[in-house]
């Protein structure tokens, strides 16, 4: 390699590139890191002479250091955008609610299972299979309006069962029904 060229160039201009690398980059090591990515592009490159090697040089430390800026930032918003998604401490169900979710969900099934069986049946389809009111019709051979009336039915048989539905439903308003003052 000669020192004539854009090599030499750089080299002679390395202190002056680390200074602009940390300026821009806003920490030593960066630049340290920069500057080497840098030199290997003045390596790789073939072709003609450069007229003004050092502002062509800071042209392209300080491209480098936008990119690098840029794709510091990206990273950063990736990274922040995995890290707000993540579950948080609280949301994690701890021992208790565990086993009081389990014994609500198996009180809830056994009560859908005294259902009588259209309005089970009605139910189910619409809830958990998530069939169209339409199709639900169209399956028991009944009216839309009949499915309706199964599930209002279904939704009512449900809510009378005071012990499913958990805390949450405790303080709840039930239409037709007095609060009481201490609540």
């Amino acid at each position: 390699m000669g020192d004539t060229g854009l090599e030499g160039q750089f080299m002679e201009a390395r202190p002056l590139l680390r200074r602009l690398l940390a300026a821009r980059l806003g920490s030593a090591d960066e630049a340290e890191d920069a500057l080497q990515d840098l030199w290997l592009r003045v390596s790789g490159m073939q072709g003609g002479h450069v007229e003004q090697p050092i502002p062509f040089l800071c042209r392209m430390a300080t491209n480098l250091a936008t990119d690098r800026r840029i794709a510091a930032a990206r990273r950063g918003a990736r990274e922040g955008a995995w890290e707000d998604v993540q579950p948080q401490s609280e949301e994690y169900a701890d021992p208790e609610r565990i086993v009081a979710g389990r014994h609500e969900l198996a009180r809830a099934h056994a009560r859908i299972a005294e259902m009588p069986e259209r309005m089970r049946r009605a139910f189910t389809l619409f809830r958990f299979e998530e069939m169209p009111q339409r199709s639900i019709a169209e399956d028991m051979g009944i009216t839309v309006s009949a499915v309706e009336k199964l599930l209002r039915r279904a939704y009512h048989f449900l809510q009378e069962n005071d012990g499913v539905g958990g805390a949450d439903r405790a303080d709840r308003y039930r239409p037709g029904h007095e609060r009481s003052a201490d609540r």
